[in-house]
Order: structure tokens, then sequence, then C-alpha cells
């Protein structure tokens, strides 16, 4: 099973990230119905005012759970994602994915 953290970086102001987020949710019950997905979930920073904690206001953390690299592959072909990739477009600035696995 492989972990991707994916960080989609949106252009300034919480609009853009705010229709990222609403452009995921209304994806999601297909992503999750995708042979090969174990999880998909759209995360963004928490307001905690924690002096410690590190924060990008204009990006999105996706942590996915997938099979293997050939499903997420496969993911990242299928008609919604690049309607999702289309919709998006000019809300995104770029995408960054980690593929991980347990150490």
């Amino acid at each position: 099973m492989l972990t991707v953290i994916a960080e989609i970086r949106t252009r300034p102001g919480l609009h853009h990230r705010q229709a990222v987020v609403e452009a995921i949710k209304k994806n999601t019950p297909t992503v999750l119905k995708e042979a090969g997905c174990h999880g998909y979930t759209a995360l963004v920073d928490h307001d905690s005012n924690a002096e410690f904690q590190a924060t990008a206001v204009d990006s999105i953390m996706m942590v996915e759970k997938w099979e293997s690299v050939a499903h997420l592959q496969a993911h990242l072909q299928t008609p919604h994602m690049k309607a999702f990739s289309e919709a998006t477009k000019d809300d995104v600035l770029d995408l960054h994915i980690r593929i991980l696995e347990e150490a």
C-alpha cells in the first residue's frame, strides 16, 4: 500500500483555495470507487496559532492511499481527473506529489 501526499498550491486568495476544495469534494465519491483506491482526503491548515506550526494558506494537502503506482497512474488519466484539472486550471499554480511507503 502506498501513501500519496499531493500538495496543491493555489493562487493567492482564499476564493481560489475554496474553489479547488469544492471541486475535490465533488470528485471524491468517484475517486473512492476507483480500483486500487483506499483513501482520498483533502486537508488544509488548521488555524491553531501554535508557534511551532508551519502553515501555507494557499495549499491543499491531499492524503491518498493506493495499492500501486499503476493504480495511481490510472487515476490520473481518468476522465473525472482530467475534468477536475480543467475546472481548476485558473485556481491552481502547481502540484507536488510524493509517493511514500512504510519505512
